[in-house]
């Protein structure tokens, strides 16, 4: 516990007294087995390399401000500088293995970007302004964006993504035999591309859009009829036809969902 208590304060005192750049070192309890990585921002992007490191390295690239964020001038302080009052403010925890990154700040639109050993999982969460992008993983990843893309290079393992306003691109290398998957937007569209020799059952849907695949899709004929009762105190019943989309590819296997209200949705084998 001590450890990881000297790398919060660590890295509270470099964020604070240094512009953007600064690289933070978080050494792991136990670097020859896989870490977690938990990342919360409120404001800023995310960017994850994976990389033959024994410890996780932090970046606040706090230049990166958006301009839509950019503070007016107050008249008072006509002809004025502007002192800049540094990183977003983060706390840092590694305990064993598992690194949590968090912020509070609303006042800056600050992006991370963090080196991880390749074998990490990760959860991964911003709030607005920013993207999350992850490269050279190979773990269960976990992504939520609620105003910005999500992007999925080269990663293996398992993902869980969902972004309300954006866009998601997935390529994934391997995927885990036993789990299921799951990309869902609101507003965007879904891209992802699987190993030729992927095996899975297909749920998809798109209310405003059309799906297509490379695959030799095994469609499941029939939607199914739900039947939902009103209860005693509305009575009645109600009928709805699920309009998802069902098929294998490759015989089948765990369940991958591909969900969007607006958008298209391909599902592309990898050449």
């Amino acid at each position: 516990m001590k450890t990881s208590l000297a790398v919060v304060l660590a890295c509270a005192g470099i964020l604070c007294a240094q512009d953007g750049g600064e690289k933070i070192n978080v050494p792991l309890s136990d670097p020859s087995q896989p870490a977690r990585i938990h990342v919360s921002l409120l404001l800023g992007g995310i960017i994850i390399k994976g990389s033959n490191t024994r410890e996780v390295v932090v970046e606040s690239a706090s230049g990166w401000r958006h301009n839509s964020h950019e503070p007016a001038v107050p008249p008072k302080a006509a002809g004025m500088h502007r002192l800049d009052a540094g990183g977003p403010g983060l706390d840092i925890v590694q305990q064993n293995n598992l690194v949590t990154i968090k912020t509070t700040s609303w006042g800056r639109a600050d992006n991370l970007v963090i080196t991880v050993p390749h074998s990490s999982s990760l959860q991964l969460k911003t709030m607005s302004g920013g993207e999350i992008d992850v490269q050279g993983v190979d773990g269960e990843i976990e992504a939520n964006s609620l105003n910005g893309r999500i992007t999925l290079h080269d990663v293996s393992g398992s993902v869980l993504a969902h972004a309300l306003n954006g866009e998601i691109l997935a390529k994934l290398d391997r995927v885990d035999p036993s789990k299921p998957m799951a990309f869902s937007t609101l507003n965007g569209d879904i891209d992802v591309t699987l190993p030729d020799n992927a095996r899975a059952n297909l749920r998809m849907k798109t209310d405003h859009g059309e799906i297509f695949s490379d695959f030799d899709v095994k469609q499941i004929a029939g939607s199914p009829i739900v039947r939902e009762d009103g209860g005693e105190d509305h009575g009645g019943h109600r009928i709805r036809v699920d309009q998802t989309l069902r098929g294998l590819i490759n015989g089948g296997g765990p369940e991958y969902q591909f969900t969007t209200l607006n958008g298209q949705i391909y599902i592309r084998k990898r050449k």
